[in-house]
């Protein structure tokens, strides 16, 4: 089942919308403004956006051009009653995939928005993700090539480097312990390979701090917490 997010001012179109797309099967996610619509999409990732262009608090061409800093790939249909060119060159110029003029049918969005998905999962870097690689805020990290990717930028980790950053994903947002992961890597929790631990902490950090959601927190005298 495809999670669906509809970012639309119009409360009766926007309930239309949803309805009808909840009775082919598809889960719902709705905004009434850009900036809800925005929070929505940090906290659920849905597979897809479907959004008005002109909202209150902000328009659908700053949303889409806040997702692209973190998502390439999750596509984004725009709904708009203006048919300037103009406004369908600058929402594709910002990352918008389709562009749907009000009104329209029904059976022609749910068309756009299944031709989409089938697109993107066919993606290389979609299919990536789907065979070893998961999403820690705006990076990309494949254990098993033990890569960093943001922005078509490859970090290249340490095998020690990819061992602590898959089991922090592990226990994202709750602590690892410390001890633990000295004992499975090092075979030892003394001072020396404590301190050598938080070198590689250190490092992990370096590579993440462009993307300022996501933390290393140290917890005094237990391990570390990878939030996100």
């Amino acid at each position: 089942m495809a999670k669906v997010l509809l970012i639309e001012d119009e409360w009766q179109l926007g309930q239309i919308v949803k309805d009808s797309l909840e009775t082919r099967g598809f889960e719902m996610l709705y905004a009434e403004d850009g900036k809800e619509g925005l929070r929505l999409y940090q906290q659920e990732r849905p597979d897809v956006v479907v959004l008005d262009i002109m909202m209150p608090n902000m328009d659908g061409f700053t949303v889409t051009a806040e997702i692209r800093k973190q998502d390439k790939f999750t596509p984004i249909i725009f709904l708009t009653a203006k048919s300037q060119t103009a406004d369908v060159v600058k929402g594709f110029e910002l990352g918008g995939n389709d562009y749907l003029k009000k009104p329209f049918s029904m059976d022609e969005l749910i068309v756009r928005i299944k031709a989409l998905l089938k697109r993107f999962s066919d993606h290389p870097a979609v299919k990536e993700m789907e065979e070893g690689s998961v999403v820690i805020g705006q990076y990309i990290f494949n254990y098993a090539k033990q890569t960093l990717t943001r922005n078509n930028t490859t970090e290249f980790l340490s095998h020690r480097e990819a061992e602590i950053l898959r089991r922090l994903y592990d226990n994202k947002n709750e602590v690892m312990e410390r001890k633990a992961v000295l004992l499975d890597l090092w075979g030892d929790d003394n001072f020396f390979n404590a301190r050598s631990m938080d070198v590689f902490i250190t490092k992990l950090r370096r590579y993440l701090k462009d993307d300022s959601r996501v933390q290393i927190v140290n917890i005094r005298g237990v391990g570390y917490k990878l939030i996100f």
